[in-house]
Formats: structure tokens, sequence, C-alpha cells
């Protein structure tokens, strides 16, 4: 597997997704959210989320790139919105700078 700083440098997204991403991420309240995403009471600390999220947005990813019935655009906006948060934040940790 590949190492997080790895994983978020290798995303490829879709402009769009990318931008309503970034701009989804100003507003981001980490309890509210990861709690509504991940399904569990108590939350992760700050850089174990990130990998639960990098995840599940493959899988969002696969479904959207085979033009999957079930695929969830607002879902996938709503994951990428918490993975780019918890990116900038994991960012901020370890002393980089916050892209993605």
């Amino acid at each position: 597997m590949q190492n997080i700083a790895n994983r978020l440098e290798n995303m490829r997204r879709p402009s769009i997704l990318t931008r309503a991403a970034k701009e989804g991420a100003l507003s981001y309240n980490r309890k509210r959210h990861l709690q509504r995403l991940l399904g569990f009471g108590t939350l992760p600390r700050k850089i174990e989320a990130l990998p639960w999220l990098l995840d599940m947005e493959e899988q969002l990813e696969e479904q959207r790139a085979a033009d999957y019935a079930g695929y969830s655009a607002v879902r996938h906006l709503d994951i990428l919105i918490a993975t780019v948060a918890e990116a900038q934040l994991f960012r901020a940790l370890r002393g980089a700078s916050p892209t993605i």
C-alpha cells in the first residue's frame, strides 16, 4: 500500500470535483462530517481518518469512471470535501504546504 502522501500526490480527479471539494473544505466541520461519513461515534485521531477516506473515495472514483448506476456524485463530493480538509490537516501536522 502506498503511503498517504503518495496517494494524495497521485490523485487525479475531474477539475469540477476538485474545485467543488476545495470550496466545500472551507466550511468543513470535522466532528459533524466525519461522524456522518465514517459512521461511528468516536472520532479517529487526526491522521487516522485520511486512509479510510482515501479508500472510500477510490471506490467512488472507480464507480464514476465505470458509469456505475448506483454511483452518487453527492456522496463522492462529500468524501472529497472531507479528504481535502483532512489532507490539509495532515500536511499541516507534517509541516508541508496543503495542496491537493
